[in-house]
């Protein structure tokens, strides 16, 4: 796809289009009354969290195997995932007859790995190898070299490129053919936000697109940084959003968003928690941290966008793959970035009495222990408990903070990110 080749690609996502006719969901155009009125412009979801493998990975992964010739198809195809992906290539697999191996890292939730079966059935070998989305990818690779199965890359393709950018046609369609004023989506390696800020490059020059990326996986902006994609630290590296946690941008990505002047931006994964509970709270939308990181990018605590009143904001929700298992920990995230989670070593004189001054004297009326760890090692006068306290409100951790500066006890605040939290907490 030349830089002066717009045309070119548009034909590439048309073909696409009909491809998928009849095969992907033409999913919901949504207006948000919640993120609205929280921004004073008009929100719409692409509802791509009701795509076959709820997000929008099925349309560049048929797109792609459906231009296999028959020898191509005989060989086979092989993908790496961290599971949405392997969800739509599964799906085309079983449509087209094609045997598919899918690689996946050991942090894929399990209820992606069910569901990937579910939909390839027997054209599908799933196959577990390395820990994060690189080393499966690594693999998958390897597997086609020796093999001679076709690769199907999650985003680092022009036939799956041109598979995602269906979503802005259809978005643009669903307008009655006007694009939006500004588009908002997520971004792991890069395949949605280049084909959708190419396309509209060539058709909608003035629509403003924004790419989301979460903060502890920036791995786009890393590459526009540098000048071309590059490794990711494994040092600090978050793979939370395991939808988007890629360490390295695609070689045929990262030139299409280069060129498109795509914006980036990343969002804190405590706020993507926050925005997954308000989804499913508020708005009744059960989403993973990579469905909901567009719309967290857009809330009035999210990194500040810009937008203008009353223009019309398309953001695109892909991701509904979430493990029940997880929402433990997207509360756990959401109250710390909140400021209403903190955790304390408190060092309690080992006699009777002393857990409830602490109580009576430190914490505030609105303030709750939720977590409390305390044995008994020795008979020495003290001993250190874990305490996590969950406050009302943001504000009162000032008063907290003073009221264990006066008391007799030794209390040492942890603070996120140092070693002692990361290995108590």
């Amino acid at each position: 796809m030349a830089r002066d080749g717009g045309t070119t690609f548009e034909k590439q996502v048309l073909e696409a289009s009909e491809r998928l006719s009849g095969i992907a969901e033409r999913t919901p155009l949504q207006r948000n009354p919640r993120l609205s009125a929280a921004t004073g412009t008009e929100v719409w979801f692409k509802r791509e969290d009701l795509q076959v493998g709820r997000s929008y990975k099925l349309r560049g992964a048929y797109n792609l195997i459906s231009q296999l010739d028959e020898d191509s198809r005989a060989a086979g195809v092989v993908c790496a995932s961290a599971g949405n992906h392997a969800q739509g290539f599964a799906f085309a697999c079983a449509a087209h007859r094609v045997a598919g191996r899918v690689v996946i890292p050991s942090t894929t939730p399990r209820q992606k790995r069910e569901r990937i079966v579910a939909l390839g059935g027997e054209m599908i070998d799933l196959v577990v190898d390395g820990d994060t989305y690189d080393e499966s990818s690594a693999a998958a690779t390897r597997w086609a070299e020796e093999t001679g199965a076709t690769l199907v890359p999650a985003f680092d393709d022009t036939r799956t490129v041109a598979g995602q950018a269906t979503v802005m046609a259809e978005i643009v369609e669903q307008l009655g053919g006007e694009a939006p004023d500004t588009v908002v989506v997520p971004v792991g390696g890069g395949g949605l936000l280049a084909g959708t800020a190419t396309w509209l490059q060539a058709t909608h020059p003035r629509t403003r697109v924004i790419g989301v990326e979460p903060a502890g996986a920036r791995n786009v902006a890393a590459a526009l940084h540098a000048g071309s994609p590059v490794v990711l630290d494994e040092h600090g590296f978050d793979r939370f959003v395991d939808g988007a946690a890629v360490r390295k941008a695609g070689a045929v990505t990262y030139p299409l968003i280069r060129r498109s002047g795509a914006e980036l931006v990343a969002v804190d994964e405590g706020l993507v928690c926050t925005e997954m509970l308000a989804l499913y709270q508020t708005d009744g939308i059960i989403a993973e941290p990579a469905g909901a990181l567009a719309g967290a990018a857009i809330r009035p605590d999210g990194p500040g966008l810009d937008l203008v009143p009353g223009e019309r904001v398309v953001v695109v929700l892909s991701g509904g793959n979430n493990d029940v298992s997880r929402y433990a920990e997207v509360i756990e995230r959401s109250l710390r970035f909140q400021g209403l989670k903190h955790y304390f070593l408190v060092e309690f004189p080992q006699e009777p009495g002393a857990l409830r001054r602490f109580l009576d004297e430190v914490l505030g009326p609105d303030d709750d222990v939720t977590r409390f760890e305390y044995v008994k090692k020795d008979n020495r006068e003290s001993g250190p408990a874990l305490v996590g306290v969950e406050i009302g409100a943001r504000d009162d951790l000032e008063p907290l903070l003073e009221r264990m500066a006066r008391s007799p006890l030794q209390i040492e605040a942890l603070e996120p990110g140092s070693p002692a939290f990361r290995f108590l907490v």
